[in-house]
């Protein structure tokens, strides 16, 4: 029996799901996933990845079977797979989601875009996120943004299933070369898990939203924690704008809840937008988005440096905090995600692209497209937005002023007093005696100096940025990857890229 192929990818539910939709109208459907090895073997991805999708998986196999479906979960390289199910029974055609992922995936999908045009067979992809593909300039980015997210979401569809194999054995992840414990802290996978997240976030937390996200102490319930339903699809995007504006309309005026609402859905923009910056550069995983910064970083790599930051211990409190919460919960809020990328770019001086990747690794909601514009934007080498260097005592002073983060993820620190706990290092032997505290066995020293690191850090990206060959390519850069404020076809000049620049959004 001829039957089409729906390929699960980062997509991870039935509802608002728009390759099974359009699969069922015309044949049978068998729905596919593929735990790719090459994929798992990569330097981003870690066992909480794994552990995640597996939650996601038995999660969408038991939605499938109350509608009568199942899932195919087969391991091996996507093209192999396909040609042993096109051994197996031919089938018609192809249906899946585009994804903006990392390089991998994208050579991955070359690969079975080839091996489609070889049988003669075609592969219907859909947008599941407002990413355009071959977008030529931002201009109208927006506008197709709004209406994406506007249109209905598509219910599950009544399908005719292709029956089964036997059930599945799922591989251990030490077989994929995943060796690192699962994260004890972290977050569930599933459907049903987001549903009850999103839930909880909009009639109940997101009050907190505008004023909490900050801070390391409140972010953890005034964020949504949407971030990795998102990314292992699911959730969809655009249910997610419905149901927040759904709730922002209902809500009356003078709600506290409203504010942070509509914050968060200029949030939901901005995360398609960095998507969009890797669909239209994928090279931004390994390459300056600004090729004048090339040379900048890249030779003065210290190992020294980067094996104290991933091991949470820079000595700076905060710096070492929120990486000993990264290694249990694989989650940490955004402003402290740019903190950790800002000590490792400016005073420890590490390229961005080995941090990034190791910081992959620990987030559990990592999305590429968004990790690789962020990572690049922290770093100061977009060359369109403003040098963003976070101080780690003043970020600690103004988000946890009495400590109480810093000394629950540094149970070491939890007698130093509130005046010596961001800079330990400078008290007397005798206080540090009396604290139980031994600067250098039990919190490393600072690497460095912190404000002569920083200093001399920003003097040398500020000489590149002055340089006129940089400021130069400023406008094509703009012009490909910039925000618009409003739509338009009027092409930026160079004196005026400044003002395209992601300025409405304050990180």
């Amino acid at each position: 029996m001829s039957y089409n192929l729906v390929w699960f990818k980062r997509d991870l539910r039935v509802h608002d799901h728009a390759p099974l939709l359009y699969a069922s109208r015309n044949a049978p459907v068998l729905c596919l996933f593929i735990i790719e090895p090459s994929l798992w073997a990569a330097d981003d991805v870690a066992t909480h990845h794994y552990q995640f999708l597996r939650d996601s998986l038995l999660d969408l196999e038991l939605a499938l079977r109350k509608r009568g479906g199942g899932l195919r979960i087969e391991v091996g390289e996507a093209v192999a797979v396909l040609q042993r199910l096109w051994q197996e029974a031919p089938f018609l055609a192809l249906y899946s989601h585009q994804e903006t992922g990392n390089w991998l995936s994208f050579q991955r999908d070359l690969a079975v875009q080839g091996w489609c045009r070889e049988h003669g067979l075609l592969w219907h992809e859909f947008a599941q996120f407002g990413v355009v593909r071959r977008l030529q300039n931002r201009d109208l980015w927006k506008a197709h943004w709004e209406a994406l997210m506007a249109e209905p979401c598509l219910e599950p569809p009544v399908c005719d299933w292709i029956a089964l194999p036997e059930p599945f054995t799922w591989p251990e992840p030490n077989s994929l070369g995943l060796l690192q414990p699962d994260l004890p802290l972290r977050q569930l996978g599933g459907r049903r898990q987001g549903i009850e997240t999103l839930r909880d976030f909009l009639f109940e937390r997101c009050g907190a939203y505008r004023g909490g996200i900050s801070s390391p102490l409140s972010a953890p319930t005034a964020c949504s924690r949407l971030s990795a339903y998102l990314a292992f699809g699911c959730l969809s995007l655009r249910e997610v704008v419905q149901a927040t504006r759904r709730q922002l309309a209902a809500l009356p005026r003078g709600d506290a809840r409203r504010a942070g609402l509509t914050a968060f859905v200029s949030r939901l923009y901005w995360h398609c937008h960095f998507m969009q910056k890797l669909e239209s550069e994928p090279e931004l995983e390994f390459t300056n988005l600004h090729r004048g910064y090339d040379g900048l970083r890249e030779a003065d790599w210290n190992p020294v440096h980067f094996q104290a930051l991933s091991a949470g211990q820079t000595g700076w409190p905060l710096v070492d905090a929120c990486v000993a919460m990264l290694q249990q919960t694989g989650w940490l809020n955004f402003r402290m995600r740019a903190m950790l990328v800002s000590v490792a770019s400016y005073p420890l001086w590490l390229h961005w692209q080995p941090v990034g990747t190791w910081l992959a690794r620990q987030f559990l909601d990592y999305e590429p497209g968004i990790h690789w514009s962020q990572m690049q934007m922290q770093a100061g080498t977009t060359g369109i937005n403003t040098t963003r260097v976070y101080n780690p005592i003043k970020q600690a002073r103004d988000h946890d002023p009495h400590g109480h983060f810093v000394r629950h993820w540094l149970p070491a620190l939890r007698r130093v007093p509130n005046e010596w706990l961001f800079e330990p290092w400078r008290m007397s032997v005798k206080l540090q005696q009396q604290c139980g505290l031994r600067i250098g066995v039990d919190i490393a020293e600072p690497l460095v100096d912190l404000e002569s690191a920083t200093r001399q850090a920003k003097t040398r990206v500020y000489q590149v940025r002055g340089r006129a060959d940089v400021k130069a390519a400023k406008a094509a850069i703009v012009e490909k990857h910039g925000s618009r404020k409003q739509p338009t076809r009027r092409r930026p000049t160079q004196a005026a890229a400044c003002d395209w620049v992601q300025t409405q959004l304050d990180f």
